[in-house]
Order: structure tokens, then C-alpha cells, then sequence
């Protein structure tokens, strides 16, 4: 079983450009949606994203905060391709860019489209209590904020939050579901 430990925040201008050495374009959407997993009758996210010129199928457990069980699967560009068609909410393109920064790698995804204006940056830690050195271009952090995961963004994109959604960082966990 594999864990990923990962932190996210806000980026608040664009001076991590001038550190970024790599760039992949990214296109992913989710065989199951924010409300099958807000209600817990799912209890992973399923993930298909083509990423450069490969693809893969995620799974990823439900947990809110940093660390979570993942399950990455190498799978054809052509299944990604009809298996995005398959995908529930919309689809979520961005730009990946690699930035090294202190000792570690950061992700900093621009996304596209319906989510357009948003950028976050994501660091993979080794251990949940790894230090790091914080960059100046960081903003605050969104780790526990579930609107700002993909598969919340495939389901209610940017495009669609109201401005005081926009201009702060809500770190309350989506609703439950009524029942």
C-alpha cells in the first residue's frame, strides 16, 4: 500500500515562473463524483488523467487533510481517452510546472478552462512532521480545504465559486450530505 503524505497552498503571484524547469500539460477526470464521496458510499476517488504523453488510473483514499492511501496504474493513452468520456462533473485541464525550491520539488498547477484564475502548489513529503523550506510566492495552505481538491473542482469548478469564495481560503470541510 502506498501513502501519500502531500501539502497544498494557495500561490499568491507568479515569481516561482522564473524556477519552474518543467511543464506537462494534464487533463483528468473521476469515474465518481465529490457527492458519492461527501456521503460516504464511496470511499476512494478514481482517477483517469492523461499527463504528457502518458495516462494514468488513480485511486485515492478518502481522507481529508495530508495523508492519504494512493494506487497509481500505468494504463493506454487510448483507455484514458475512453475512459475520460465515462467521467461524471467536468474534466480538469491544467499545467503541471516542476519547481525545485530548498531541497524539495514543488508542483504548481495552473489550471485551464472552467477552473481558469487558479493556481495551487502541492509538496510530497516523506513524513507528515518533514520540515520544509516555505517559499516566498506561497500563500496559505489549503490542505484541509476539500473544495480545492481536483475531484471537488471536476464536480463545482472555480469558474462557479462567488467572489468571497475566491478571495479567501475556507478551511471548512465540504457539508455532509442531508439525509
Amino acid at each position: 500500500m502506498a501513502l501519500e503524505i502531500e501539502r497544498k497552498f494557495l500561490v499568491v503571484d507568479d515569481r516561482w515562473r522564473a524556477q519552474a524547469h518543467r511543464v506537462v500539460p494534464m487533463a483528468q477526470g473521476y469515474l465518481n463524483d465529490q457527492a458519492a464521496m461527501d456521503c460516504g458510499a464511496q470511499r476512494a476517488s478514481v482517477r483517469v488523467r492523461l499527463e504528457g504523453d502518458e495516462a494514468h488510473l488513480n485511486l485515492k483514499s478518502r481522507e481529508l487533510g495530508h495523508t492519504r492511501q494512493e494506487f497509481d496504474y500505468v494504463i493506454p493513452v487510448e483507455d484514458a481517452r475512453a475512459l475520460l468520456a465515462l467521467c461524471v462533473g467536468g474534466l480538469v485541464d491544467k499545467r503541471r510546472h516542476l519547481v525545485e525550491h530548498g531541497d524539495h520539488l514543488w508542483e504548481v498547477d495552473e489550471f485551464l478552462g472552467d477552473n481558469a484564475g487558479l493556481v495551487v502548489a502541492e509538496i510530497e513529503l516523506s513524513s507528515a512532521d518533514e520540515v520544509f523550506e516555505r517559499p516566498d510566492w506561497l500563500g496559505a495552505e489549503v490542505t484541509d480545504a476539500s473544495r480545492y481538491y481536483n475531484l471537488a473542482l471536476a464536480s463545482r469548478p472555480y469558474s462557479r465559486w462567488s467572489e468571497g469564495e475566491r478571495a479567501a481560503a475556507d478551511l471548512h470541510p465540504s457539508a455532509p450530505c442531508a439525509g
